[in-house]
Order: structure tokens, then C-alpha cells, then sequence
């Protein structure tokens, strides 16, 4: 069997951690990045979108994680269509991920600022690497 298939499961297995922690992230990102006092500001109905929205962010990733580690050796070996599906749109969530990486926040956020640079082409590569892991899974 071909290395790179029989890898493919412990390629998905990371992606799922790092789904989880990009989950886990995302719940704790106003703290963080310290926005307490932005969302504060926020009319009501903005600020609620806005936490509801990251929490089903948040909670999409997790799903995608924890069925991508539960499931990864299936889906590399695809055991099953819905599998193939299931690949094919998570690798799609992160393409365009990674497309709205560069179309929808602006340079100024992070372009000559050294430790947003690296976490801007970190994230850019992450999620490129999992939409790849995945798209090869689903159509290999």
C-alpha cells in the first residue's frame, strides 16, 4: 500500500488536535487579544452575534476534530461514501479558510508586526495543511 495512504490516518489524527485547539482558542480569544472593553462597547445585538457566532465556530472545529480523531483511520482507507463526504467539505471549510485568510483582514494587522506576522503565515499554513490532508483524503 502506498506510504503516504497509510500515513493518512495519523495525518488526520493531528489535524483533529489541532482542530480542538483551534477550538478551544477561539472560545478564549476576547481574553486573549484583550477585547473586553471593544465588545463591551458593541450594541447589544452585534456583541450577542458575536459570542454566538464563536461559539458555533468553536464548536464546528470541535466537531471536526473530534470526529476526524475517532474516525481518521476510516476515512483515510475510505470505509465509506459519507466519509469521502465528510472529507471533502472539512477540506473545503479550510480552503476557504485560507482564501478569507488573505481576502478579509486587512495587512495592516500584522504586516512589519513580527509576532503577528508569524502567527498570520502559522495560522495561513495550518489551515492549508488541513484542507490538503483532508481534500487528499476524500479524493485519493
Amino acid at each position: 500500500m502506498n506510504t503516504t495512504i497509510e500515513h493518512l490516518d495519523v495525518l488526520l489524527k493531528i489535524a483533529a488536535l489541532g482542530q480542538l485547539f483551534i477550538a478551544g482558542l477561539g472560545l478564549a480569544l476576547p481574553h486573549i487579544m484583550g477585547w473586553k472593553s471593544a465588545i463591551e462597547e458593541m450594541p447589544l445585538l452585534i456583541r450577542e452575534v458575536f459570542f454566538i457566532h464563536g461559539w458555533f465556530i468553536s464548536f464546528t472545529c470541535a466537531i471536526f476534530g473530534v470526529m476526524s480523531f475517532r474516525f481518521a483511520e476510516a476515512i483515510a482507507h475510505q470505509e465509506h461514501e459519507m466519509l469521502r463526504w465528510f472529507a471533502a467539505l472539512v477540506g473545503a471549510f479550510w480552503a476557504l479558510r485560507c482564501v478569507m485568510q488573505w481576502t478579509h483582514y486587512s495587512r495592516e494587522h500584522w504586516q512589519g508586526i513580527p509576532r503577528e506576522t508569524v502567527i498570520h503565515w502559522l495560522l495561513f499554513f495550518g489551515y492549508g495543511a488541513w484542507a490538503v490532508v483532508y481534500l487528499f483524503a476524500a479524493f485519493h
